[in-house]
């Protein structure tokens, strides 16, 4: 059985007090959050510097959409950090986790980060996703492997996927899918091999 990865958001700050958003998959093992970035890595840089990132719970997935297809920055709040340090969570978060580094075990193209939580903050119920938010969740990861993946293998998935939009998605799922949609474009047509 393989292990199950959650798509989540993970916030984190550099030493100058830089916010970085990102979606991250995490997995969750001994009653810690693990994390294993790709190399380069903003997320893995803030962490390694500050032993800090805020785990955020949300189902707006245009954060998600937005994030991969670099188009907007998304609101932020502090976090009240027990021992004080600088955090941020995503205004839109249904619930966040504070989390501090316990390990890192190093990897030239994807280190494990081991983290446990410090503190943890629910701000509204959390509903759960419809299929048209999983599958824009699942397109962003597409789009975030473009560079990896064969065209046929992205059309037949989007394809698939498009059935959930056309079947339950609401205006913020449709812009994050229109978003997704207009990154793929882009890509093809920056690379016409993938054309």
């Amino acid at each position: 059985m393989s292990e199950r990865i959650f798509e989540t958001v993970v916030t984190t700050c550099s030493p100058a007090g830089q916010v970085h958003v990102a979606p991250m998959g995490v997995r969750y093992l001994e009653g810690e959050v693990v994390l294993k970035p790709f190399r380069p890595s903003q997320t893995l840089d803030n962490i390694l510097a500050t032993r800090r990132a805020v785990l955020n719970v949300i189902t707006d997935v245009r954060v998600f959409a937005g994030c991969v297809t670099r188009l907007r920055d998304w609101p932020t709040v502090p976090v009240n950090a027990p021992d004080g340090s600088t955090a941020v969570r995503l205004a839109c978060a249904h619930s966040h986790a504070l989390l501090c580094l316990t390990q890192a075990s190093e990897d030239a193209q994807r280190p494990t980060l081991r983290l446990v939580r410090m503190h943890e903050a629910q701000h509204s119920a959390f509903p759960g996703f419809n299929r048209a938010q999983a599958a824009v969740i699942e397109g962003a990861v597409l789009v975030s492997r473009l560079h990896l993946l064969p065209r046929e293998k992205i059309e037949g998935e989007l394809a698939y996927l498009q059935i959930a939009i056309d079947k339950t998605a609401g205006p913020e799922e449709m812009e994050a899918w229109l978003w997704l949609l207009e990154a793929v474009a882009r890509h093809r047509a920056l690379t016409p091999e993938a054309a």
